[in-house]
Order: structure tokens, then sequence, then C-alpha cells
């Protein structure tokens, strides 16, 4: 049974004193959600620790005509940055933030238009009405290099703005949000066993952890409380889906450096991944099969296909890293210590690789499951490398164990019936391929969607990508930027 988050309602002294005495307690801000409950605004600030699983949650309501909000930005990166959010969508005032400036919205949004808020009108129209200026690096010659927002190939849109000596990176600024669609409003008013299918179109290729998170939500909400063979099937794709994307970025890693072949080897062994995921559950990218209430798959892999390909996929590794050039340009390139990936809030590999134990799989399970901690040290390209290597085989060996215990109905669900009178909330908690993935929803008495907050692993991890790439060069970047290989639209929103 999911451990439902105690929540307690605080003035703005006790927001501050209570939000710091958590973080030294060894919790961290996992999620900031503000609400218009049209009397007064809301907010929500969910604080997670593992290793047992706790939830805390502190509530703040302003008035809605006044609405101030004391920032935690002193005591938090990430609360800084999810403060800028609320400011841009809902029109907040934040009292004490060091640089309250725009986050989600660019120099052609409407002024005063906040789309969160209940009263908000038809969008007026869209135009350029002002700068939205970088901050310059001075100094004998430093130049600036822009790139973006639009990128070769299938690469989603974004602006990194570098200022450079010869080809040192002084200063990289990350602009993001050309891809923000609106979803959390968009899950407004929907019944809850109708919104699954926005939640796996989040980020395309994390839809079997987005669609469980959401699941786990809902299912928090309504306190329903599912058979252990059902957390094991679900937990089957989430790998699935973990090995698919693991397989992909080892080969892309590779070909950034050029050496094309271990790339060409690595597609055609994620081209039979995704085919497993079709014979599983009908759709490559594992959509369908994980609903509120339930789960529903068509067949289970074969533990014998999957350990051939994980032998298959080792050979391209060790064949990659044994080359000479691919070593040179992963060794040392772009380390993100260990304090600034903690500092920053940083989740899933890109936190393991430089020495953080972050894992929600441990720290917030589901069901009990033989996970392999995987952890490097280094902090650069090749320990983002290396840890999706090891990720990948024991990632395997979880898949191979979920199939192989397995006993009872592929297909188990049904429509939610809850347990729970009147308006609730509820907490999803999944370890998705790129980290720790949140999800946060509230419901009417009669199971429509009053709101959703998502929480990508992307939105902790796009920043520590600058920190990781001062003093680094310019060829560098695309090679760095895959070793993250953050979602923009799971970071847009």
């Amino acid at each position: 049974m999911t451990p439902t988050a105690l929540r307690q309602r605080v003035t703005a002294a006790q927001l501050e004193e209570r939000a710091e005495h958590l973080l030294s307690a060894g919790f961290r801000l996992a999620l900031v959600a503000a609400h218009d409950d049209g009397d007064a605004l809301r907010v929500v600030y969910l604080f997670l620790a593992g290793w047992p699983d706790r939830r805390i949650e502190l509530e703040y309501v302003v008035p809605q005509d006044d609405p101030v909000v004391p920032s935690l930005a002193s005591l938090s990166f990430p609360a800084s940055r999810f403060e800028r959010e609320m400011a841009d969508l809902y029109g907040v005032r934040l009292q004490s933030h060091p640089r309250p400036r725009p986050l989600v919205r660019h120099a052609h949004w409407p002024q005063e238009w906040y789309p969160m808020r209940r009263d908000a009108p038809t969008p007026p129209a869209f135009t350029a009405t002002g700068g939205f200026p970088f901050v310059t690096v001075d100094g004998t010659g430093v130049y600036e290099i822009p790139v973006g927002p639009v990128h070769a190939g299938l690469i989603e849109p974004g602006h990194f703005r570098f200022s450079v000596v010869g080809e040192t990176i002084l200063r990289l600024k990350a602009r993001l949000w050309f891809v923000h669609r609106g979803v959390e409003k968009l899950f407004e008013g929907r019944p809850v066993d109708q919104a699954v299918n926005l939640a796996e179109r989040i980020s395309g290729d994390t839809s079997a952890a987005h669609a469980l998170a959401y699941s786990l939500a809902v299912e928090d909400a309504l306190d329903i409380d599912l058979p252990p063979h059902v957390h094991r099937l679900r937990a089957l794709l989430v790998e699935l889906e973990r090995l698919y994307n693991h397989a992909t970025d080892l080969g892309a890693l590779a070909n950034d450096v050029g050496f094309g072949i271990a790339n060409t080897h690595a597609q055609r062994i994620r081209e039979q991944l995704l085919r497993v995921n079709a014979t599983v559950t009908g759709h490559r990218l594992l959509r369908g099969a994980i609903v509120p209430g339930g789960v529903a798959l068509r067949g289970l892999p074969d533990p014998a296909h999957l350990q051939a390909l994980a032998v298959d996929l080792a050979e391209v590794a060790d064949l990659t890293l044994r080359n000479t050039l691919v070593a040179d340009r992963f060794d040392g390139t772009a380390v993100l210590h260990h304090d600034d990936a903690q500092s920053l809030g940083t989740l899933g590999y890109v936190a393991r690789a430089s020495g953080l134990r972050t894992d929600a799989r441990l720290e917030h399970p589901t069901t009990e499951l033989p996970i392999t901690e995987i952890t490097a040290s280094s902090g650069d390209v090749a320990a983002r490398y290396a840890l999706r290597r090891d990720e990948y085989a024991a990632s395997t060996a979880l898949a191979c164990y979920l199939v192989d215990a397995h006993s009872g109905p592929l297909s188990d669900a049904s429509a939610p019936a809850s347990g729970r009178t009147g308006a609730t909330s509820g907490v999803g908690i999944v370890e998705g391929w790129r980290g720790t993935i949140v999800h946060r929803v509230e419901t009417t008495p009669d199971h429509h969607l009053t709101r959703a907050k998502i929480v990508d692993p992307s939105w902790f991890n796009w920043p520590a990508l600058p920190v990781a790439m001062a003093d680094t060069i310019v060829p560098d970047f695309p090679l760095v930027n895959k070793s993250f290989n953050q979602s923009y639209a799971g970071n847009d929103l």
C-alpha cells in the first residue's frame, strides 16, 4: 500500500522553518504546485525521503487578489525554479527571491496573462513585445555562439548561448520552454480513468513510466489497493522502457565521437527491443498497457531473448570503450561533481554517475524487487556511459526475474472505485529510465481531475548541463548534451 503524504497547513514563518528542517533531515523538495481554489491560491510543497518511504506536504494559502509567496530559494535551488514557474503561470509575487526573472514565459507572451488561473481569459495575441536578454560575459577575446532553438534532425527545440574564448566555454545558458503545451491544464476536468493517454504523451520515450506515475497518483487519491502481481507486471514494462532507451543512448554517444559502427549495432538491438515491446503490449512504445486500477499485457518477453540482447549490447559497449579515440573523448569530459549534483537536486543516471544514491524503486517501492544499485563517482561522460551500460545489464536481470516469477493473469484492470469520499489528492512516484518521476493529482468527489502536477527528472537535470560544460570546449557540446539526454518536452510540459 502506498503511504499517504502527511499534510500540514503552514504560515509564512512556518513554511521556511519547516522546509529548512525537512531539507536538513534528508528530505528533498520533489514538487511545488500552485492551485487556484477560486477564492484563494494554495501552494503545495511535496518533500520526499526514502529508506523508508516518507512523504510530507506543506500547504501555504494566499489571497487571490494579493498572491505573495515567500521564497525558499535560499534553502533550495529547485525551489527557486518552481517558484519562478508559479510566477509565470499563476501570477504570484515572490518575496525575497534573488532573481525572479521569467522561466516559462518568453518575450512574446501577453503581459498579465496567467494561463493556469481559473479566470484566465482566452489567450490574446502572442507578439514580440520585448527582449529576453542573456547574461553576457565581458572580457578580451570573449564572444558568443548562439545555437538553436531549431536543430538539425529530430531533436526538440531549445536555445543555447555559449560565451567562449577560443573554443573554451566560460558560460553556457540554456533557454527552454519552446515546446510548452499547457499539459497540466489539459488534465483539468477529465475523468481520472480518461487521462492516462495524456500522461503517456508527456515525454514520448517515457510513456510507460509516466502512465504508471499518473496511475499510482490516482490510486493513492482513491485509496485503491492492487495485488502484487499487477505491480510486478507494471515494473516489467518500466524495465523494458529502460532497456530500449539505454541501448539507444549507448549507440548515440558512440556516434557523437565518430564511432558510427557501434551506433549501427546499438540501433539494431533497439529495434529488436521495440519489437519485444510490441509483442508484450501491442505498442512499440509500451502505450495502453498501464491504466489506473490495473495493467493489460498481451504476453511476456522471452528471458532467453532478453539475455542474448544483453550479451550483444555488452559486446558493443566493450568495443566502444576499448577504442582509444572514444576513451580520449569520454574520459574527464564535462565533470559534474558530487556536491554540484547534490545542490542542483539531480536525479537518475546523471546523479548516480556523480556518486549520489537515488532510485525510486528502493526509496518509494510499490512492491519488493531485487534491485541492483549502480553508481559511479567520476561524474564525466565516461561515467554516464558506463552507468547506462551497467544499468542495462541490471535491468535485463530484473526483467527476466519478473518474467520467471510471474504467476497469475496478464491482464487485471477495472474502472477505479474509490475507497474514499469527498475531494482527494494522491501522489505517484516512479523511477523512469531518466530518473524519478512524480505526479500529484487532486480529484472531485465524482472522480474528475481538478489539478495534475507533473515533474519529469529533466526538470531537475537540465540546470546541471551548463554546470558540467564549464571549462569544456564547444565541439564537446553535442557529446555532453547526449550524455545527459534530457527531455525537452518532459521539462517544458
